[in-house]
């Protein structure tokens, strides 16, 4: 890890209302928590410096067993958070799965691994990466070889399970990140087939950065007496980001307005959602015949593929990425400031994790929205829902980048 320090220092969170258990307790420091020597040392390595307002509430209880709720804004060091309280919690001398973390996308749980990696960089930890789309022979090696966490997407994780290649009998916690996103209709079904195998004694960490009413409910079916770390809802709009909206009446205007902006985008670096696989390989398309220079992702694409396209852009090789929200979930790339909504998002809960992603750890971001005249409506929901305000895009909306 030495050369990779990089410094974290987290926004000032203090003002974050927190609707929490009675009994949680704030702790302010990383030595006062009480990790273990070789695991704080992985901590200061990774550069950072002082906890969170998530990771000083919610490491404890984790770390003491605990079930536990914790919803945090994007860019607040959810993933940090519950990756110290699994990494406190192993026996690295037993070489069986002790923990599994299960996350929405292929993407997020391979980032999941490689913090835990890193983490854990001074304790000799076994983290796989669980995931569709990769080789079948590789996970069964590697799980045979004796894994401490499995990080993985539920239905290749429960396949696992299902062949007896993933052993769960040492299993003591499971983390379900971005767990709105999860239990949502896709994954609800393979969540509970994968909870079934694990022993009746788990403890369960749930983490998301929006928990709608119908998620808690079902939390109630697989926790015991939760801690709850929850911050009010009108909170969750990231400070910092400045918001506008650009008029564009029909759908066929939103190319030109975006080719008028590429100069802006590649100031920086930016992200572009649609809404559908196919609207993405439409609008990369037409960038490219414009002689645009950008890349693009999307669930469709081979595993392969996806990761040099990831690779490309996080090694800032490539500016533009037009993407739809299978990469909205929780991607870590630090310089990204500048979020474009091609197509509003469908459902609210999805606008934040979206625009989430352009101001990291308090950092200012700007997010752009095309709207089509019966777009306003959508836009209006979104601004009353989070308390917030989306204005008209100014002229001079490069000098805000």
């Amino acid at each position: 890890m030495a050369g990779k320090v990089r410094r974290f220092e987290p926004p000032d969170l203090t003002n974050v209302e927190f609707d929490t258990s009675e009994d949680v307790e704030i702790i302010p420091t990383f030595d006062a928590i009480g990790l273990r020597e070789d695991l704080l040392r992985g901590v200061y390595a990774y550069g950072f410096e002082r906890p969170s307002a998530i990771q000083q509430r919610a490491i404890k209880p984790i770390m003491k067993g605990r079930d536990v709720i914790a919803q945090a804004q994007s860019g607040t060091g959810k993933t940090a958070t519950f990756s110290i309280g699994v990494l406190q919690v192993l026996d690295t001398e037993v070489r069986e799965t002790q923990v599994l973390i299960l996350s929405p996308t292929r993407e997020l749980a391979v980032q999941i691994q490689k913090v835990i990696l890193a983490l854990g960089d001074y304790m000799n930890v076994q983290c796989h990466a669980c995931i569709g789309g990769t080789n079948l022979g590789e996970d069964i090696r590697k799980l045979d070889y004796g894994q401490h966490v499995v990080s993985g997407t539920p239905g290749r994780v429960f396949d696992m399970i299902r062949r007896r290649n993933l052993r769960t009998r040492s299993i003591r916690m499971l983390v379900l990140d971005e767990a709105d996103e999860m239990l949502n209709k896709g994954f609800k079904d393979q969540i509970y087939d994968v909870y079934r195998y694990l022993p009746p004694s788990t403890q369960v960490v749930l983490i998301s950065a929006t928990l709608p009413h119908e998620i808690l409910e079902m939390t109630s079916k697989f926790m015991t007496d939760p801690i709850r770390i929850l911050v009010k809802r009108d909170e969750l709009t990231l400070e910092g980001i400045k918001q506008f909206f650009v008029a564009v009446e029909r759908e066929e205007w939103k190319l030109d307005t975006l080719c008028d902006l590429y100069d802006t985008l590649t100031i920086t670096q930016a992200v572009i959602f649609c809404n559908t696989k196919r609207k993405v390989d439409w609008l990369t398309e037409k960038m490219r015949e414009a002689n645009f220079t950008v890349s693009s992702m999307h669930g469709d694409m081979p595993q392969k593929e996806r990761d040099a396209i990831m690779k490309e852009f996080r090694s800032g090789q490539t500016r533009v990425l037009i993407t739809t929200d299978v990469w909205a979930r929780g991607i870590d790339v630090q310089q990204v400031s500048l979020v474009i909504n091609y197509d509003l998002p469908n459902n609210r809960e999805l606008y934040i994790h979206r625009i989430g992603r352009s101001g990291r750890f308090g950092r200012k971001g700007v997010a752009i929205n095309f709207v089509k005249n019966d777009d306003i409506r959508i836009l209006r929901d979104i601004e009353q829902y989070y308390s917030t305000q989306i204005d008209e895009m100014p002229m001079n909306v490069a000098d805000l980048i």
